[in-house]
């Protein structure tokens, strides 16, 4: 297995992929798992898993958004 990930990254195709890989989603995950401290869902039955994930990421952006200085415009209704 790992012999098999070296040849890989040792492939221009391989090494292109991964880079996206790092730069699109990990990061995110990354950032919730260890700044944020979710390691584990509250509650049971993927409707709730779900809403649960939702509320994370929504968390998530906000606190990018409020970071980032920026002013939003938030429309309701």
């Amino acid at each position: 297995m790992t012999e098999r990930m070296r040849h890989k990254l040792r492939t221009e195709q391989g090494r292109e992929i991964y880079r996206k890989r790092k730069a699109i989603v990990e990061p995110v995950f990354g950032q919730i798992k260890e700044v944020r401290g979710f390691r584990r869902f509250s509650f049971r039955g993927f409707t709730k898993v779900a809403a649960e994930w939702d509320l994370i990421c929504l968390t998530h952006n906000l606190l990018k958004l409020f970071r980032s200085g920026q002013r939003v415009l938030i429309v309701s209704g």
